[in-house]
């Protein structure tokens, strides 16, 4: 049997189990699943760059997120194997922003006590008028912006929480931003 006779065997195989994972959540088809890529996703990451220790990491990562998110697999958009390696890729993009972006960002706010009145003032108004935008966002928008800075979740535990895909958490959370943004200029 030739290698891509092998491969295309194998993938089919893969696609059934991850199915089955989706459907009932199979755990013999998830430990044959494991056992087949997990040692090739770690080589994958390993030959991307990756260290030893983070390649484990990251392929078990992957592996765990195929089991939660196997109801987002489509058969008919991607091979089991592809769908697979592109999870490792971005999980292995995210550690990486992560490493080089250690901060994510965010202002941290002044303790209340060190706020003189006028400031606790312009403060509380600056928040009630952020809700209020908020509100008239739409509700799938305004879901995700809440998800993402209230609950301080991460893209890809919006993603896995909301079953939605990852670009699609990303867009929305660029739109309500945008949005809230064009409707407070100026305000706050």
């Amino acid at each position: 049997m030739s290698i891509a006779a092998e491969n295309s065997i194998i993938s089919d195989r893969a696609a059934d189990w991850i199915l089955a994972i989706a459907t009932c959540r199979d755990r013999d088809c998830f430990i044959a699943l494991f056992t087949q890529f997990a040692p090739k996703v770690k080589s994958y990451l390993l030959r991307h760059g990756a260290a030893e220790q983070t390649a484990e990491e990251l392929a078990q990562e992957t592996l765990l997120a195929v089991w939660r998110k196997a109801e987002q697999f489509d058969p008919n958009r991607a091979t089991a194997g592809a769908w697979i390696y592109t999870i490792a890729r971005n999980l292995r993009i995210d550690m990486l922003r992560h490493e080089r972006y250690p901060d994510d960002g965010r202002i941290a706010e002044p303790a209340i006590e060190q706020l003189t009145p006028e400031q606790q003032l312009k403060t509380s108004q600056g928040a009630m008028r952020l809700r209020a935008a908020i509100d008239i966002l739409p509700r799938e928008q305004a879901e995700v912006l809440r998800l993402a800075f209230f609950d301080d979740l991460t893209h890809p535990e919006i993603a896995a929480d909301l079953g939605l895909p990852l670009g699609t958490v990303k867009s929305r959370i660029r739109l309500a931003t945008a949005h809230l943004r064009m409707a407070l200029q100026g305000q706050v």
